[in-house]
């Protein structure tokens, strides 16, 4: 009996088609990870657990839906291929960018080691992190990938595939890393909060629209999946369905937990600056009330 289990196992694990740019690319972004993690904690500024287990869950979840047989469904069922991209470009990228691993790459790094690529990451960072090209990059990416013509070649070229896979996470990542910067907005000389809200309503209301298009629009509109045969004995229509819906509903549900997440980082921030200007117990106010004794 284990060893049937274990077959099974080993069958749902071993990749549909190995890829060595995703191995190496996964590897180096653990490698990397550990690699910080270990230098700020040898300072005595070692970043907390639960953004380590963040990070790894997230790069967990973009492994399994790339390099399993869940990227076998994905490749003939259309609505697997919304579930593989809704983890690249939301829930992964999500708790990847939650976990904060810019400074933790940055301390494996070493701007003294790799000044050159200090010089060149800043510009770059500047242009990819603005909140205009990071939003238009995040909708436009998806709505490109999804577009008819664009879809069918990228399923049936392998190194196009990939490219739209690895496209969507590092895109996904690059919109919840402005999103999600837990850092003083005035201090860091980030996007500030209102600008944040801005950017998910403007990203949410594009999927929804894309969504119900792909729900509602007549069968056949991904026409890929049945010239290649569909992993599983479902209607064209039904899977188109279920794809719109995957395009539509989870979007909109990562777009609230993202705000909730902003929200709360707003309000951290304003605690602190309330408390920054709080007045001194030995300092009387305008009233001449002198905080602390009770007295005038």
């Amino acid at each position: 009996m284990w060893r049937t289990q274990w077959q099974l196992v080993q069958g749902a694990i071993t990749p549909y088609i190995f890829s060595v740019p995703t191995v190496l690319l996964t590897l180096l972004a653990v490698g990397l990870y550990a690699l910080g993690w270990r230098r700020l904690a040898a300072q005595g500024r070692r970043p907390s657990w639960w953004r380590l287990l963040s990070f790894g869950v997230g790069v967990l979840l973009c492994y399994v839906v790339m390099h399993t047989q869940f990227d076998y469904y994905a490749r003939f069922m259309f609505f697997m291929h919304r579930l593989q991209h809704m983890v690249l470009h939301h829930l992964g990228a999500f708790l990847i960018a939650l976990s904060n691993p810019l400074p933790i790459f940055a301390a494996a790094f070493g701007a003294r080691r790799f000044p050159r690529l200090a010089l060149v990451w800043r510009p770059l960072r500047r242009l990819l992190f603005d909140p205009v090209v990071a939003t238009v990059l995040f909708v436009g990416l998806i709505f490109f990938w999804l577009s008819p013509v664009v879809h069918f070649d990228a399923m049936l070229n392998l190194n196009l595939y990939e490219l739209m896979n690895w496209s969507m996470l590092v895109d996904g990542v690059i919109f919840w890393l402005v999103i999600l910067d837990p850092r003083d907005p005035d201090d860091a000389r980030t996007s500030r909060f209102g600008v944040r809200f801005l950017m998910l309503l403007a990203a949410l209301f594009p999927q929804i629209l894309l969504g119900a298009y792909i729900t509602f629009s007549d069968p056949g509109l991904y026409d890929v999946y049945a010239v290649c045969g569909r992993a599983w004995p479902m209607s064209a229509a039904t899977d188109q369905v279920l794809g719109g819906i995957f395009t539509w509903i989870p979007p909109a549900m990562m777009t609230i937990l993202g705000a909730l997440v902003v929200l709360r980082l707003y309000v951290r921030h304003e605690s602190k600056k309330g408390e920054s200007h709080a007045p001194s117990a030995d300092c009387p106010d305008h009233s001449g009330f002198r905080p602390g004794t009770g007295q005038l």
